[in-house]
């Protein structure tokens, strides 16, 4: 057997049509979130030929998933806890914009290392005042459709929700206060003086590796498997933490990671992960 979830309140008849055209005449969905269950999983070719029908959500959850056991779910930041990349406004608070989002746009899609990519960076924010990040937090940085949703729900259910990023503190500290955040962890950007960066990052850089062991460190820290987390996330750097956790959501993610993931997020919400939990 294999779970089909639509994510979608409601569906047209059309859409119905096209669910029994391409899944069987049994597939009729069972009423809140729209779960169907089918005696074969589909392939992902099929899944993605469904998905640009009416440009809606569906993902098929993996065999050995059981979301009434989730425990922890932890999420990147740029790009998908928020709606920016914060480096790269802060880069366009000093002309150079294009210049970062170059860089930044290679190690997300994988083709750069990201631990030299945000080395290079962070040079290029050499001189930044402390003021302009706060420009950025408070002018710019949004949190994407369903986020709060998201939270106050699973920790209503007693899920810990984490964030963990490859960008600065500076961001998930304040996030964490804001949303009442269980866990984060990124980089520490340094500063001369308390003024302006030096272009240097203190301590180890979180890249994949430190993502993945940060997840592996909050199961043991909970006493419960990496079975039973997700993991969220857009980037290549987001990947080996994906690949570890119990179920992985490519959240509005680069093409590599669309295709790396066991569930893809296009069109809804982050609220749209509770269809998971159920």
């Amino acid at each position: 057997m294999a779970t089909l979830i639509i994510h979608r309140t409601q569906l047209s008849e059309t859409e119905q049509q096209h669910l029994q055209t391409h899944f069987g005449s049994a597939a009729t969905p069972v009423a809140k979130h729209h779960r169907i269950e089918l005696d074969e999983t589909p392939s992902a070719d099929l899944l993605a030929r469904v998905r640009t029908l009416s440009h809606w959500d569906i993902n098929c959850l993996p065999d050995d998933f059981d979301g009434s056991q989730v425990k922890l779910i932890i999420s990147d930041m740029d790009s998908t806890l928020i709606n920016i990349e914060c480096i790269d406004e802060i880069g366009e608070h000093l002309g150079i914009k294009a210049q970062i989002s170059h860089i930044t746009e290679a190690a997300m899609r994988g083709e750069l290392n990201f631990e030299q990519s945000l080395t290079k960076r962070v040079a290029l924010l050499q001189g930044t005042p402390l003021s302009a990040l706060e420009t950025v937090y408070q002018q710019r940085l949004q949190l994407n459709e369903g986020a709060e949703t998201l939270i106050q729900t699973t920790q209503a259910q007693g899920i810990k929700f984490a964030l963990v990023s490859g960008g600065f503190t500076f961001f998930t500290d304040r996030l964490k206060a804001r949303l009442a955040l269980d866990f984060t962890r990124a980089n520490v950007l340094g500063f001369d003086d308390n003024q302006q960066t030096n272009g240097k990052v203190i301590g180890d850089i979180i890249g994949a590796e430190a993502k993945r062991e940060f997840l592996l460190e909050l199961c043991d820290q909970l006493g419960i498997g990496p079975n039973q987390a997700i993991a969220v996330g857009d980037g290549a750097n987001d990947l080996r933490m994906m690949q570890d956790a119990g179920l992985s959501v490519a959240y509005h993610a680069k093409p590599t990671v669309q295709a790396a993931a066991d569930t893809a997020l296009n069109y809804r919400g982050l609220d749209a992960i509770l269809d998971f939990l159920v």
